[in-house]
């Protein structure tokens, strides 16, 4: 959180606006960059109005916790209240949502989406977006886990009238999601009275609060087969959850109207892109509407099949891939959820395909005919081998050819990296994928950053995580020669050679050989640790620690990064292959390899030189802490 304190010191801090001088200096710290000007403003209308309402009340000693970090992942509630319930005397908190909206509409026939005028898309309505913060809290605090009834959560509009937003209280339902106008502040004060003492301070809360466990991100894998079958298992937050309306209100529009619609959901490393995929795809199912998921990934699309559809044979055929529908016919499907669209292909031929089916037509226009309802999920950022079409603009010109309305929903928040944005930010500035150039990693408390001097001190920190019961892997630049697959009973060619430590590469078939998982379970098996994964096994997985072997395809030589494309062994890369092409997807490699880890990431390059620029830019002080 940016600040903390009780509400009768934010008031006075409000009113003689240093308060705002230290959000915003705490905010640079955090984050690494100034707060928007937007964001500015409305701390400076908003927290004013609550701190008074607060005081008015009488709950001067209710303790205020400012942008309020959801535990593993970058969203921030606007406010957290602490204090003691005044019936039970239990801690009692209050989420609070703030809004300087005047009025709002709800969304055509779904009121969990609004219009706004200062937006051109449809948002969350602050009832739905408190409510899903509430219940988030309550999953992965271990505070709060066993006590659900102690979060309440409301949205203060203090600028609207009751007529302006009287359609957002269709979904009013339960404590958890309530709303108030700047026309009903008797009522808010009254309700606050309700769940909050006059006689206690609520700094004792508060402490507790901070103080619970992170409860464990629920890993997509292990609750894929629920996810699917069943219910619901994560809670989907803003522009998650608008994503995931967006997509069932097209595919409810196509079923009326008979008329096709795309829709593009980008976003980082841990967006929660792949989540909202399986979501879709359960809800999807269980409403009887044929839909299929489809990746270019065969180790996402194998595992998805192995632990989604376990028991039931039709749930692993829900799993496709982007070549599956060369002969499929158009519209036979009400939806293709297409996850890791940044790997489509320019085309599903490939050798073995058959002369009749070599038609020519580019993989997206595939994609797109065979769904009323295609959705694309993809992160542009993570292609990393030539050929692979899978952007913004070639989706939207390939739907504009056909005349299809398409819409682009991003994702900001990730839930990945511990929830860091100032992590992925460091990765993205150290490759140079945006300007500015690498910084000092700053440590936010979310994320942990260590650099090793050799491999064996690398891999001897992983294996004392792994006993203290994280799961972890060891990834690597495709820089070493990949022998073929030894036969059942060899052990497995030691590749990856550096001095005298070797491992071998992750098995590439779909068999267990000497021990080690297939390839396609290499990120999810706890046997996968033994051996050294490469982009191609670790794209779209995530695991606690990730151990990053940064090999010498890319070096840090004076000034600047030099992408050495002699050194990959990577067969993707032919003389063809411009070289700005090949120092893209290089880099975009590491981007991919450096943001697996949930908890956090140890990396060691092959380099002098560039080992000693990592040194410098995690501020000099990880070699200390890497020793297990």
């Amino acid at each position: 959180m940016l600040f903390r304190a009780s509400a009768k010191t934010v008031a006075a801090m409000a009113f003689d606006t240093s308060l705002f001088l230290h959000l915003t200096e705490q905010f640079v710290h955090l984050h690494g960059h100034r707060p928007s000007t937007s964001e500015v403003r409305s701390w400076e209308r908003s927290i004013p109005l609550l701190a008074a309402a607060l005081n008015d009340a009488g709950l001067g000693d209710v303790e205020v916790m400012l942008e309020y970090a959801l535990p593993l992942n970058s969203k921030r509630a606007d406010v957290v209240l602490a204090g003691v319930h005044p019936a039970t005397g239990e801690p009692s908190y209050v989420v609070v949502e703030l809004k300087q909206w005047s009025q709002a509409l709800p969304h055509e026939d779904d009121p969990t989406l609004c219009h706004v005028d200062a937006y051109a898309h449809p948002v969350l309505n602050p009832v739905e977006q408190v409510r899903r913060y509430c219940e988030y809290l309550v999953n992965f605090n271990g505070a709060v886990a066993d006590h659900g009834h102690r979060v309440n959560g409301v949205a203060f509009l203090h600028n609207a009238t009751e007529f302006g937003v009287a359609g957002l209280r269709a979904i009013e339902r339960d404590g958890h999601g309530l709303l108030f106008t700047g026309e009903r502040r008797g009522a808010f004060l009254d309700h606050l009275r309700t769940r909050l003492s006059d006689k206690h301070p609520g700094a004792p809360a508060a402490d507790e609060l901070r103080a619970g466990a992170t409860v464990p991100s629920k890993q997509l894998m292990s609750v894929a087969a629920e996810e699917v079958r069943e219910r619901t298992q994560f809670v989907l937050l803003d522009e998650q959850q608008v994503a995931y309306r967006m997509v069932l209100n097209a595919v409810e529009k196509a079923k009326h109207a008979d008329r096709k619609e795309v829709v593009i959901v980008t976003g980082g490393p841990g967006t929660g892109k792949s989540v909202i995929a399986l979501q879709l795809l359960g809800e999807l199912y269980r409403r009887g509407v044929p839909a299929l998921h489809a990746t270019g990934s065969q180790s996402f699309t194998k595992t998805m099949r192995k632990v989604a559809g376990a028991r039931r044979r039709e749930v692993q055929d829900l799993f496709k891939y982007f070549n599956s529908f060369m002969t499929a016919e158009k519209n036979s499907l009400g939806a293709l959820i297409c996850d890791e669209a940044h790997r489509i292909r320019e085309t599903s031929a490939n050798r073995y395909t058959r002369a009749e089916n070599r038609t020519g037509r580019a993989q997206i226009d595939e994609l797109i005919d065979v769904a009323y309802v295609p959705v694309f999920f993809l992160d542009e950022h993570q292609v990393v081998r030539p050929g692979e079409t899978g952007t913004v603009a070639d989706i939207e010109e390939a739907a504009a050819k056909r005349g299809i309305p398409c819409h682009v929903v991003p994702l900001d928040s990730q839930f990945r990296c511990g929830g860091s944005d100032a992590y992925l930010r460091w990765v993205v500035r150290l490759l140079g994928l945006e300007d500015g150039g690498p910084v000092v990693w700053e440590p936010d408390g979310r994320m942990r950053l260590l650099v090793a001097d050799s491999p064996q001190e690398m891999e001897a920190f992983l294996e004392a995580r792994r006993a203290q019961g994280y799961g972890a892997r060891m990834s690597a630049g495709y820089c070493w020669r990949w022998s073929p697959e030894p036969r059942p009973g060899e052990p497995l060619p030691p590749d990856v050679v550096i001095g005298d430590w070797a491992r071998p590469w992750n098995l590439r078939g779909d068999r267990s050989v000497s021990g080690a998982p297939p390839a396609a379970l290499w990120a999810t098996d706890p046997a996968g640790f033994g051996q050294v994964g490469c982009v191609y096994t670790a794209q779209g997985f995530e695991y606690d620690w990730s151990g990053v072997i940064i090999g010498p395809d890319l070096l840090w030589r004076g000034d600047r990064w030099i992408t050495d494309r002699t050194a990959s062994k990577d067969p993707v890369f032919k003389k063809a292959t411009p070289d700005a092409d090949v120092d893209r997807l290089i880099r975009n490699t590491y981007k991919v390899l450096l943001t697996r880890g949930m908890v956090g990431t140890i990396v060691y390059s092959t380099d002098p030189e560039t080992r000693e620029k990592l040194r410098q830019l995690t501020g000099g002080v990880a070699r200390e802490t890497v020793p297990a």
